[in-house]
């Protein structure tokens, strides 16, 4: 389930950076503010939900999530296809965040 979590936290998140980029970058209306801020705040609940004793244990692993679904972004909806550096990065960010959350750990 904790992928799952962390999938939609991600889309909830790019989703919501993505609003303000619109507005501030591209000039598209305010009016992206007020999804992109519900977007914003469905991130943050989603990541309480992750079964993590520890928040910081929990955030630390989704940042590799976060990066393979920005990369996802980048393809998706900016129509730029990740380059090899950039998919070797996200497998990286990708182990990197399952050995935080899932790795044995001494208690």
């Amino acid at each position: 389930m904790t992928p799952l979590i962390y999938l939609g936290a991600a889309l909830a998140e790019i989703f919501g950076c993505f609003a303000f980029w619109a507005w501030l970058r591209l000039g598209k209306s305010a009016l992206w503010v007020a999804p992109g801020m519900v977007s914003l705040a469905l991130f943050a609940w989603a990541l309480t939900m992750v079964e993590s004793a520890l928040a910081g244990r929990a955030f630390a692993a989704y940042g590799g999530v976060y990066i393979v679904a920005s990369l996802g972004w980048l393809w998706a909806v900016e129509g730029a296809r990740p380059d090899r550096w950039d998919i070797m990065g996200g497998a990286v960010c990708l182990l990197g965040a399952a050995l935080i959350l899932f790795g044995p750990r001494g208690h």
